[in-house]
């Protein structure tokens, strides 16, 4: 979010001075890079799908944009093998909203009934959902690249980074004033933009402000089957929360929410009896074939829980002039942050947004109005 945020700022005002500053430039605890780097156009909030279409049109041209003269281009490996959300009776309904929003704004959007789903997915068991929605234009790609197409892009055309840490926020008369890092220097600045993830309200506090975010703890496992394929099945969605994603041949990455997630700041475990107590009997229920498995590997990352509503936090606290916000995704912040980025650049140097996302103002909180996406599809 940061390093999208900086880019379009300098893009669109080459004279602004800006300042990235980046704990750790080897981002072996970022939650971004720890990411499955999944984007969808399947939201229900016409905001997000229009979010995930503008991303699509940015992923469509990542490698010419993101082009520094002298320096290899960015591939961020983006393929397209589509995304499949399998329903329950008790969330048909919503699916179905959501597919009417969808096809409306002129996704690439469709119905699958149990048997079209096996058509599709050779593995799945048609006798455990009422029916499932497919994207076509979904697909994963590669967290880290994009984000060093975006920071060495906005370093190119005159961003700095500083690898330093911010102890505190300052603020005098209800505007912001700048910045204390942990190296003592002390930054001043008329805007911060606060893109901490999981680590945001440490920095807001000094403020005088919290934001209902929790940083919880979630598990990824590398697995193989028995049966392998040519071709690249598309992502699995499942009504218990677990998700399949095929890397090819016998080889899927699964992950989903568990009873030992937890809160906490440390990503460094992950565990293979979780899998096998939590994950492994639900995939089967869905996937006959995951009766026989062998898990490979595994990692965690941080997902920024938003415990108001689930949905991100942008744009300036009202009571501070020049704090900006940009955290709370609650796991789908990565694919957002090309929208995301140019709303927060537009919102500081105040033109028009391209796309309206006031509806996920801080405001909200202040309101108790909260905006939620459809229970039954966020993952």
């Amino acid at each position: 979010m940061g390093s999208a945020i900086a880019y379009n700022l300098i893009k669109r005002n080459p004279n602004l001075k800006i300042a990235m500053i980046e704990k750790d430039s080897t981002y072996d605890h970022s939650s971004t890079v720890r990411s499955d780097g999944n984007t969808r156009i399947q939201f229900n909030l016409e905001p997000n799908i229009r979010i995930s279409q503008y991303g699509l049109e940015m992923l469509a041209r990542f490698s010419e944009e993101m082009a520094v003269e002298g320096q290899a281009p960015i591939n961020t490996n983006f393929r397209q093998q589509g995304n499949i959300f399998v329903m329950d009776e008790k969330g048909e309904a919503y699916a179905r909203t959501g597919m009417a929003k969808q096809k409306e704004l002129g996704c690439e959007i469709e119905w699958l009934t149990p048997q079209q789903i096996q058509e599709v997915y050779p593995l799945f068991n048609p006798d455990s959902c009422v029916g499932a929605t497919l994207g076509r234009q979904d697909g994963t790609m590669s967290p880290l690249d994009v984000l060093r197409g975006y920071r060495r892009k906005a370093v190119s055309l005159g961003v700095t980074v500083l690898e330093d840490s911010v102890t505190e926020l300052t603020a005098a008369n209800g505007s912001m004033t700048g910045l204390t890092l942990a190296s003592g220097q002390q930054l001043h600045a008329p805007a911060i933009v606060n893109a901490a993830g999981v680590w945001c309200n440490a920095l807001y506090n000094s403020v005088g402000v919290t934001l209902p975010i929790t940083s919880i703890r979630r598990q990824v496992y590398s697995v193989a089957i028995d049966q392998s394929f040519d071709s690249v099945l598309p992502m699995l969605l499942l009504p218990t929360g677990q998700y399949l994603l095929h890397e090819g041949g016998n080889h899927f990455v699964t992950g989903g929410a568990q009873p030992t997630d937890r809160a906490t700041f440390d990503d460094s475990g992950w565990s293979k009896s979780d899998f096998e107590e939590n994950l492994w009997e639900g995939l089967i229920h869905f996937l006959p074939a995951f009766d026989r498995l062998k898990v490979l590997n595994g990692w965690a990352g941080l997902y920024a829980v938003n415990d108001f509503d689930g949905n991100a936090i942008l744009g300036e606290w009202p009571e501070i002039k020049g704090l900006y916000m940009v955290n709370g995704f609650s796991g789908h912040g990565f694919q957002q942050c090309h929208g995301v980025g140019r709303y927060l650049a537009e919102c500081i140097l105040q033109d028009t947004p391209a796309i309206d996302l006031s509806i996920f103002s801080p405001q909200r909180i202040l309101d108790n109005a909260p905006v939620y996406e459809n229970p039954a599809r966020l993952i």
